[in-house]
C-alpha cells in the first residue's frame, strides 16, 4: 500500500512538472509572439516617422502582408479590403445594382439580356439595349470596360440611376430611372431532362444559393428521374456547406463525406444525416482538370463510397481548408488551417513547397505537356498512394486531385489556328451580338421557345458566310485546311450561343453538350446504370 502511495506521489510529482512546462512553453510562445509584433510595429513606426518620402501606409502594410503570405502554402491568401466584397459576391449569391447580362461592343455599353425580375427587366430594359449615359454621363469611350461598367450600375439597394437607352429601331433615345436591388447570383446554369428518365445539371460553383438552387431543380417534374448527372467540369469550388449538401443527397446516414486534420485543428469528421432525396438513385459525376475544392469532395464521396461512377480527367487537386479571419480594418486573411481526406482517407491535394507557388501551378502545364489529358496512361501515382473503395474495395489513388473511373480524353481535333484566334479576340461574340440585333425578332417569331429552335434551327442554318466576313473584316481568315478542322464544331457553338441569347444559359447547354465526348461517355454510362421505364 504504502508502494502505490509512493507511486502516485512520483506520478503526481511528474504531472506537474509536465504541467509547470507546459506553462512555460505556452509563456514562452506567447513571449516569442509579442516580440515578432513588437518588431514589425517598431520596424513601421520608423519607417512612417523618418522615411525621407511621404508613404501610403496602408498600402503599405497591405503589400507586407501580401508578400508575408506568398511564403506559405499556394491557397492561403491576403485580400485587401477593397477587394473583399467583390471577391465574396460570386458566393454570397447576390449583389446589389441593376441586374443585366453585359457586352461590349466598340466603345459601347450593350444589353445581352436583363436579369429575370431584376428591376432593369421590370422597368422596360431589353436585351440589345445600348446604355449610352449614366446619370447624365456619356459612357461610350474607349475606356469604357467592366470594372467601369460595375462601378456605374452596382450600388447600394434602394439607390436610383438614370439610363439613357438607344434601342435598335427606335428612332429617339429612351430614358429610364432604375432602382437598385439585390440581384441573384445563380451556380446552377442549366437543368434539363437529357434523354427519358434522366436529369443534367451543370453546376458552375458551391454558394449560399446552391442548396435552394437544385431543389428548384426538380420542383416542376412530373416524376422522379431515374438517373442524374451533374456536370462539376470547370467547377473550382467554393462553399463547403453547399458541397456537403450536394454530397450526401446520395449518401445513406452516417456515412462519411469527409474528414479535416491539421496541425492545431483536431480530426473532425463530417457525415451524411440521412436526409438525401437521391440515395437510391444513379449518379454520374462529370470533372475534369477545371475541377477543384468543393468539386473534388464531391466527386471523391461519390467514388470512395462506389455510390455512382466518375468520368472525365483528372481534377486540380485542391483539398486544404481556408478559414477566413477578418481584420479591424475589413481586409481578410484566408489561413489555411487543414487537409481534407475522402472518406477512404486519400488526401487529394497535389504536393506543393511552401512559398512556392509559381511552380505549384506550373505543374499543371506539365500534366498538359506529359499528355494526361489525353492519356490515363500518362498519368504516373506511386502504388504507396493506393486506396479502397470502402464498399467494393475498388483501388483509387490520392496526392493530386480525384481520377475519374471513365477517363474521357480532351478533344481537340477541332482545333486550327482560325478557331482559336476567333476565340481569343472574342470574334465569335462580337458577330452574335451584331447578327442578333438584326435576327432576335424575328427567330423569336417564328421559334416559340427552346425545343422549338432546337428541333428546327440546325447548324446548317447558322450564319457561317456571315461569320467568316465579320471575322475578315478584322484580319482573321482562315488558312488551309483550318475550316475542314473547325467547321462543324463552330457551327454547333455558334447555335449554342443564339440559344442561350435567346432562351438563357440552359439553352446553350442543351446544344452543345451531345458534342462534347464527356457528356456523351456519361449518358451511354447513365444508360447502363439504369433501368429501362416500365410500361
Amino acid at each position: 500500500m504504502k508502494k502505490l502511495i509512493f507511486l502516485s506521489v512520483i506520478a503526481l510529482g511528474c504531472l506537474v512538472t509536465l504541467s509547470h512546462r507546459s506553462v512555460l512553453s505556452a509563456q514562452s510562445s506567447v513571449d516569442d509572439l509579442n516580440g515578432q509584433i513588437n518588431k514589425i510595429g517598431q520596424a513601421l513606426f520608423y519607417i512612417r516617422e523618418y522615411y525621407l518620402d511621404t508613404l501610403d501606409s496602408n498600402a503599405f502594410v497591405d503589400d507586407l502582408l501580401e508578400r508575408m503570405v506568398e511564403r506559405l502554402d499556394p491557397h492561403s491568401a491576403f485580400i485587401p479590403e477593397k477587394d473583399v466584397k467583390a471577391i465574396n459576391e460570386p458566393f454570397e449569391g447576390n449583389f446589389e445594382g441593376i441586374g443585366i447580362e453585359f457586352t461590349i461592343i466598340r466603345d459601347t455599353l450593350v444589353v445581352a439580356q436583363p436579369v429575370a425580375g431584376a428591376p432593369s427587366e421590370k422597368v422596360g430594359v431589353r436585351a440589345d439595349d445600348r446604355i449610352v449615359a449614366v446619370d447624365g454621363e456619356d459612357i461610350c469611350n474607349p475606356d469604357l470596360n467592366n470594372q467601369k461598367v460595375y462601378s456605374l450600375l452596382r450600388g447600394p439597394k434602394g439607390t436610383r440611376v438614370a439610363l439613357k437607352v438607344i434601342r435598335p429601331g427606335e428612332p429617339k433615345p429612351l430614358y429610364f430611372e432604375v432602382v437598385r436591388d439585390k440581384i441573384p447570383i445563380t451556380s446552377i446554369d442549366a437543368s434539363y431532362m437529357a434523354a427519358p428518365g434522366v436529369m443534367y445539371i451543370k453546376l458552375n460553383k458551391f454558394a449560399l444559393t446552391t442548396q435552394e438552387e437544385f431543389i428548384n431543380a426538380f420542383r416542376d417534374l412530373s416524376e422522379k428521374p431515374r438517373g442524374l448527372i451533374i456536370d462539376l467540369c470547370g467547377n473550382s469550388g467554393g462553399m463547403l456547406g453547399a458541397a456537403l449538401f450536394l454530397a450526401e443527397q446520395f449518401l445513406q446516414k452516417d456515412q462519411l463525406i469527409l474528414y479535416t486534420e491539421g496541425a492545431n485543428m483536431p480530426r473532425q469528421d463530417i457525415k451524411a444525416t440521412g436526409n438525401g432525396f437521391f440515395t437510391e438513385i444513379p449518379v454520374v459525376i462529370m470533372i475534369d482538370e477545371g475541377s477543384a475544392s468543393a468539386s473534388e469532395i464531391v466527386a471523391g464521396a461519390i467514388q470512395d463510397w462506389d455510390r455512382g461512377v466518375v468520368v472525365g480527367r483528372r481534377s486540380f487537386g485542391k483539398g486544404l481548408v481556408q478559414q477566413a479571419f477578418t481584420l479591424r480594418d475589413g481586409s481578410e486573411l484566408r489561413l489555411t488551417i487543414a487537409r481534407y481526406h475522402t472518406p477512404s482517407g486519400r488526401v487529394i491535394q497535389s504536393p506543393y513547397k511552401l512559398g512556392e507557388k509559381d511552380a505549384y501551378y506550373s505543374e499543371f502545364l506539365q500534366r498538359y505537356l506529359r499528355g494526361e489529358q489525353f492519356s490515363a496512361d500518362s498519368i504516373q501515382i506511386p502504388d504507396s498512394l493506393a486506396f479502397k473503395t470502402l464498399r467494393d474495395g475498388r483501388t483509387v489513388y490520392g496526392a493530386g486531385g480525384i481520377m475519374p473511373d471513365v477517363f474521357v480524353p480532351a478533344d481537340t481535333t477541332f482545333y486550327s489556328g482560325f478557331y482559336f484566334n476567333l476565340v481569343r479576340r472574342g470574334i465569335i461574340n462580337d458577330f452574335m451580338n451584331s447578327y442578333l440585333d438584326v435576327e432576335r425578332k424575328d427567330l423569336t417569331a417564328v421559334f416559340s421557345g427552346l425545343d422549338d429552335f432546337e428541333k428546327g434551327f440546325g447548324t446548317d442554318d447558322v450564319p457561317f458566310e456571315e461569320l467568316l466576313s465579320f471575322a475578315q473584316s478584322r484580319d482573321v481568315v482562315p488558312g488551309e485546311g483550318d475550316l475542314a478542322a473547325s467547321e462543324q464544331e463552330i457551327r454547333l457553338q455558334v447555335k449554342g450561343l443564339i440559344a442561350g441569347r435567346l432562351y438563357g444559359p440552359a439553352g446553350y447547354y442543351r446544344i452543345v453538350n451531345p458534342g462534347l465526348p464527356v457528356f456523351r461517355k456519361a449518358l451511354e454510362v447513365m444508360n447502363g446504370m439504369i433501368s429501362p421505364p416500365s410500361r
